[in-house]
């Protein structure tokens, strides 16, 4: 039973009353602890067990039984009036040797009766008072009463126990269950919600590790079938549901919001997965932020680059980057000035017409952070409008109307679209909870009638003005695909055709570029909006920005805040750094214009001012963007590319290889040059080349392993085979080569030595690493 905080405060009054003479450990310890769970609405036997025998390794007896259990949440020890509570407290955490991990709890609490002791065993930070005090300190057990919420840093060690939990139950149902695709995407969002519901209050606490652990057999083969009953409880209002339905179904509420409306597959379960699922349950759901939902089950849904502890997630601070000038530093000023102007009605109407479009939403992260801060602008100003009184706290409540409908998003996958529906629901609770504990009642919206709009399409096909109508107040926010212009796949190079048709040069543009003319397209039906995105810097540098703002120019955009090149957050390890650029632009000059510089791409930000304009480069200086340029303006000489074999690796040796091949093949040993890239030049790693370009194709035929390289190559350039790193040929192009397997598609070899620069290298390094080699080296 969930209660308001006013309720709680009432009983914990009542509860420190009835037990104020209490004395006797044997006689009164178990009562008094089911009434003092009852004061926050839960059943103790529902939730845990008195008397719960467990090995006490160092109490000597090698036995023991704990006063109470809630496992995985909080272990009570009680002593008669007056006895010791250190000793009670080790004894305490002497049981927990005999506790397997997942049992092992949050809290302990101690009590003689007359004072009660909380110590939190992760934080270290321990709390005593009397008894008659209790209603002082309701705020300490927020986990019983699931009025707190404290956001999590990315690597708080409840994200990484959430994170692998539900890795454990998504493999185990993937691999032994053969439940796969998008029905177990599916299932593991419904179990999410589940979790977090059970966890936050929208259900009873415990009521769906109850279900679970009490009703689903020891084996698990009925797993998969109680949980498809439950889908289709959730998903029934009560007055529709079947007057025989099992009382303990009868008991969750009704949800709706579709989550829970499609029909899916029942999957085969075993011990395992129940034992998964029961991990699951302990752990403290409602502290997992909503924000790391999406990296979450990206950990979990690719297991080659599963990270724990939500470590594949955009960072809050990136998204505020683009979120606080956009548009919440501006809404907190007009919130403090409608304040002190007492004004606080016109404010909170503005509030609920704010709109925000993620054209790119992924998994709703800037989303999810957009609304939160939103939400606790309009707490702000709720508090300010409304006393303390009974009155003024039921009139906030009412009067609070900030919504997620107010939030739209396209993702191109349905499974991401599905998370961010679902991460947004769950933000809405936590910010409900948040308004419930200041002003002393719960707020719980259910059945959830109000949805985000979310939709699984391609945004670059779609009208972006007939799905959000951009005006005033309204804002497009979001972190486009990052995929550069020589590395996109056929539909993503058609999409770029779509959006810019008959551009020059267009071919040269990064997938993100499209999204900056869909947002000029769309600011153009809507001049009050506005705009930002996060992007890869390459669209600010060399030949690019003068192909993109041809087109973003003539249709009126201006920048009017942006951050420099800075390194885009991410702990995966293995992970390139991405260095990204924030553009925020519109049709409209913002009087002030701000720009954000940082000394090193992993450093600080810091802001430059103040600054007129902000060119295409990110620099305060004249609207120019420079035409492509092939020929150096001095003169020198000039770079190009080395050689272009496209021989699907054929003609490409390690050391151990080449020495291979011409133990059996002498007559090629004269044949192999060295090969160098950035790497080899860098790390005085060698590569060799079979460099058969210069001498007649018939004579190299004439040598058995060589003439059978010469047939590999011919088969990848017809297409006929794959490479030896599994790609295909596709381009007519490289087709025409294979009449000739010796040729290169790109030939250039100097006669005497020359000079190389290595395409990459690292950002670490003071200097940028070249020199010069001799005309017997191959540069690729």
């Amino acid at each position: 039973m969930t209660l308001s905080l006013n309720e709680i405060r009432a009983r914990a009054i009542d509860f420190a009353r009835e037990y104020r003479d209490a004395s006797r450990e044997q006689a009164d310890a178990q009562l008094f602890w089911r009434d003092f769970f009852n004061v926050f609405g839960i059943g103790a036997r529902r939730v845990g067990a008195f008397e719960q025998p467990v090995r006490n390794l160092s109490g000597g007896s090698g036995r023991g039984r704990i006063d109470f259990l809630w496992k995985g949440r909080v272990l009570v020890e009680h002593k008669s009036r007056g006895e010791n509570l250190n000793v009670a407290g080790r004894q305490a955490r002497d049981y927990f040797e005999g506790l397997i991990d997942a049992d092992l709890p949050r809290y302990i609490l101690v009590s003689d009766f007359a004072r009660i002791r909380l110590h939190d065993v992760e934080s270290g930070e321990r709390h005593e008072f009397q008894l008659d005090q209790l209603f002082f300190h309701i705020g300490l057990f927020g986990f019983l009463s699931g009025y707190t919420d404290r956001p999590p840093m990315p690597t708080d060690p409840v994200n990484q126990q959430a994170t692998q939990a539900l890795a454990k139950l998504h493999d185990l149902l993937e691999q032994k269950g053969r439940y796969g695709g998008g029905t177990l995407d599916v299932w593991m969002v419904r179990t999410l919600f589940c979790l977090f519901a059970d966890s936050a209050n929208i259900f009873e606490q415990g009521q769906f590790r109850e279900l679970i652990e009490r009703r689903t057999a020891l084996d698990g083969n009925d797993l998969g079938a109680w949980m498809a009953r439950l889908h289709d409880v959730l998903n029934t209002p009560a007055h529709q549901r079947p007057s025989a339905l099992d009382e303990q179904l009868a008991a969750f509420r009704y949800v709706n919001g579709e989550l829970f409306a499609e029909p899916i597959a029942v999957p085969t379960t075993d011990t395992a997965m129940r034992n998964a699922l029961l991990e699951a349950c302990q752990v403290d759901w409602k502290s997992v932020s909503p924000a790391i939902f999406g990296s979450l089950f990206q950990s979990i849904k690719d297991r080659d680059e599963r990270r724990a502890g939500g470590e594949h997630y955009t960072t809050e601070e990136n998204i505020l980057k683009c979120l606080d000038p956009l548009f919440l530093d501006g809404l907190r000023a007009a919130a403090a000035e409608a304040m002190a102007r007492d004004q606080q009605d016109g404010m909170l109407r503005r509030l609920r017409r704010i709109r925000v479009f993620d054209p790119a939403c992924g998994c709703g992260n800037f989303l999810v952070v957009a609304y939160r801060e939103l939400r606790r602008i309009e707490l702000t100003v709720l508090k300010r409008r409304y006393g303390g009184d009974d009155a003024g706290r039921i009139a906030s409540l009412n009067a609070s109307a900030v919504n997620v409908d107010q939030f739209y998003g396209l993702e191109v996958d349905d499974w991401p679209a599905q998370i961010a529906r679902v991460a947004l629901w769950l933000t809405d609770h936590q910010m409900n909870l948040e308004l419930s504990r200041e002003f002393g009642s719960l707020r719980l919206r259910l059945p959830l009638v109000t949805a985000p709009r979310i939709r699984p399409v391609n945004a670059l096909r779609e009208d972006w003005a007939a799905f959000c109508p951009p005006g005033a107040d309204v804002f497009c926010v979001g972190n486009p695909p990052f995929v550069g212009g020589k590395f996109m796949k056929p539909p993503q190079k058609r999409d770029v055709a779509h959006v810019f048709g008959r551009t020059a040069s267009a071919g040269l543009l990064d997938y993100v570029a499209c999204w900056y003319a869909k947002a000029a397209e769309w600011l153009a039906a809507g001049p009050a909006a506005e705009a930002c995105f996060v992007s890869t810097n390459s669209i600010t540098q060399g030949e690019q920005p003068a192909v993109l703002w041809s087109v973003l120019w003539p249709r009126g955009i201006v920048i009017n805040f942006a951050h420099r090149t800075f390194q885009w957050s991410s702990e995966a390890r293995g992970k390139a750094a991405v260095h990204c650029v924030i553009l925020g632009f519109s049709t409209r000059h913002r009087a002030v214009k701000r720009l954000w510089d940082y000394e090193s791409p992993d450093a600080r930000a810091l802001e430059i001012g103040p600054v007129q304009a902000i060119n295409p480069y990110l620099v305060d200086g004249p609207m120019v963007a420079l035409p492509r340029r092939v020929r150096p303006l001095c003169e020198a000489p000039r770079l190009a590319i080395g050689n272009k074999p496209i021989d699907g690796g054929w003609f490409i040796f390690t050391t151990e290889e080449r020495d291979a091949f011409v133990a059996t093949e002498p007559g090629a040993a004269r044949y192999f040059r060295r090969y160098i890239g950035s790497e080899e030049y860098i790390h005085g790693t060698e590569r060799w080349f079979l460099w058969l370009a210069d001498i007649p194709l018939e004579d190299a035929g004439k040598m058995r392993s060589v003439r059978e390289r010469l047939r590999r190559v011919t088969a990848f350039r017809e297409g006929k085979e794959a490479g030896r790193n599994g790609r295909w040929v596709r381009d007519a192009g490289t087709k025409a080569l294979a009449g000739d397997p010796t040729q290169l598609h790109v030939r250039n070899t100097p006669a005497a030595a020359y000079f190389v620069l290595p395409k990459v290298s690292s950002e670490l390094r003071r200097f940028i690493p070249m020199g010069f080699v001799g005309p017997e080296t191959v540069a690729s």
